[in-house]
């Protein structure tokens, strides 16, 4: 019977091996990155037509989609928004990775999405008399400050992807874990492509009425529940290979500080900037602790 579900699971983990590879291998990954250039330069220059246009008035957009063509700042928003699904789906591919590094591609997605709220808020910025500072420009200041809270905590994990070999070593050799990770990270891929076409169908419907917002929460408030979920089963899954608390209690808080960034996602305003660099204070603190100690 043993030998009956081995085989089963070795044919499943083969089959999951395959599809990986086939959309996020070296050659899928390669033949994707390219493609993400030539939407983000095209749909910068669309984007850019259609704000010539609005200008000169043979185009009249009105609602909340006019924040697209009121500065030619604005146009940026289009390439971060492409560059951003191509992280996204990068961070999928890190999935079967150490979870030091799927976490650390979380904070790549968090730290663009400020950078483009930082593109776009730029073109609201008005001057002010004297000493005066204005509450967009406060704002702004504000959401600089937790770039580059976010940015540091990207480029730490980065810098630092050798500390998962000691706590992840226990469960990195089991070829069921990283087979495991490997058919989360193909589930996750069919949940991007399907959340990001609805929230798409849903963002044109509103353009067309005259809404179209262009807030943070569409697509990565419902993507990043997903990934929560997939957090969470990666984390619960490793309890049955390894049983190390130091390993244990140091997924847990990554987990923690993902969940941290989904809600900031959802925040608006000074709120949400608090709970982003909350989020990378936390990031920090646990690269800190876990970090090997350095001889003497």
């Amino acid at each position: 019977m043993n030998e009956i579900i081995t085989a089963e699971s070795l044919r499943v983990n083969k089959f999951s091996k395959k599809l990986f590879e086939l959309t996020m291998g070296q050659s899928a990954e390669g033949a994707v990155r390219m493609g993400t250039i030539v939407f983000a330069v095209t749909g910068f220059f669309l984007h850019l037509t259609l704000w010539l246009l609005h200008t000169t008035g043979k185009v009249i957009i009105v609602g909340d989609a006019s924040e697209l063509v009121r500065s030619p700042l604005s146009t940026l928003y289009t390439p971060f928004s492409i560059l951003l699904i191509y992280e996204v789906y990068q961070l999928i591919r890190a999935i079967p990775e150490s979870f030091s590094s799927s976490i650390g591609k979380q904070y790549e997605v968090a730290t663009l999405l400020v950078v483009r709220d930082l593109f776009k808020r730029l073109a609201d910025l008005e001057a002010s008399e004297g000493w005066k500072v204005s509450e967009d420009l406060g704002f702004f200041l504000i959401e600089s400050v937790t770039f580059l809270a976010l940015f540091y905590t990207s480029l730490s994990f980065y810098r630092q992807k050798s500390i998962g070999s000691k706590f992840e070593g226990i469960v990195a050799d089991a070829k069921i874990f990283i087979g495991t990770k490997r058919m989360i990270a193909n589930l996750m891929l069919i949940v991007f492509v399907m959340t990001a076409g609805h929230a798409f169908w849903e963002w044109v419907v509103e353009v067309q009425s005259g809404r179209g917002s262009v807030s943070s929460t569409i697509f990565f408030l419902d993507f990043f529940t997903f990934l929560i979920l997939a957090d969470i089963l990666i984390l619960l899954i490793s309890y049955w290979s390894n049983t190390d608390f130091g390993s244990l209690a140091r997924n847990t808080g990554f987990v923690l500080s993902t969940v941290i960034i989904r809600v900031a996602i959802s925040f608006e305003g000074v709120s949400a900037m608090i709970l982003f660099t909350l989020s990378s204070i936390l990031g920090i603190a646990i690269i800190k602790m876990f970090a090997p100690s350095k001889a003497v």
